[in-house]
């Protein structure tokens, strides 16, 4: 099983839905505030900010706080924002990306070294990692939007690379640049996605015991809980054994 795809299912078994949903809305919010401010604030008119409410409905974060977040950015009283990617080593040696909008770079570069650090894992310089990644979209539906050879066709049709379809649904991969055109020809198709976002889909990976993945998973719930960080991903696998004891 790989890591990226089943953080999700192993927070849900560590009970921690209410305290990460509250922090998902607030990232997501943030996103919508950065991707306005940079470009259109009408979502038709800006690829960018279209994705990102699409991605804050998909998680049902309410319609009042994705307006008052693009209204944030129109008003011109948003902060400003910058976005930077950290890479380092988890426990294990499994690679790790990080990815941040901030308003304050010393600040949030001081909190992830030391997050890193505390987990017995290490920051390391930009590109230390991520060659071990590819920059995709990724566009997923809930496995009851229809069978593995229907939801194969709208992802030709729609110019995907990719389709990976499991018990747990459809994830369909597609060039990064290319997500909003697919995303779109996929909900004409198919309805409404579960998630359209961009993500590291790790092209190497590290298989880790129990101990290993408790740890890893130590590391990631820290990071996740920065205000700043707005996504982590770690090229880890778990086997169906470990899987099933977590």
């Amino acid at each position: 099983m790989a890591g990226h795809s089943k953080w999700a299912n192993i927070q849900h078994r560590k009970g921690r839905q209410d305290a990460v949903r509250s922090k998902l809305f607030s990232k997501l919010a943030k996103e919508i505030t950065v991707a306005a401010k940079m470009g259109d604030p009408d979502p038709e008119k800006n690829p960018r900010l279209r994705l990102a409410v699409k991605e804050a409905k998909s998680q049902s974060v309410p319609k009042d706080v994705i307006d008052r977040a693009i209204n944030k950015a129109s008003g011109g009283d948003a902060e400003n924002y910058e976005e930077i990617r950290y890479e380092g080593y988890g426990p294990g040696g499994v690679a790790v990306i990080v990815e941040a909008l901030t308003d304050n770079r010393n600040r949030t570069a001081s909190v992830v070294r030391s997050t890193f650090s505390k987990s017995g894992g290490n920051l390391a310089e930009t590109g230390a990692v991520s060659f071990m990644f590819e920059r995709k979209g990724l566009v997923s539906y809930n496995v009851s939007i229809g069978d593995a050879e229907a939801v194969l066709d709208a992802a030709i049709l729609a110019g995907a690379e990719d389709v990976d379809s499991s018990d747990d649904g459809h994830d369909i991969y597609c060039e990064s640049s290319e997500l909003n055109e697919v995303s779109n020809s996929l909900e004409e198709h198919l309805g409404e996605s579960e998630s359209s976002k961009l993500i590291w889909k790790p092209n190497v990976t590290t298989e880790l015991d129990l101990t290993g993945v408790e740890k890893l998973m130590k590391l990631i719930s820290a990071l996740e809980d920065d205000d700043d960080v707005q996504t982590v991903t770690a090229n880890f696998e778990i086997s169906d054994e470990v899987m099933a004891q977590l």
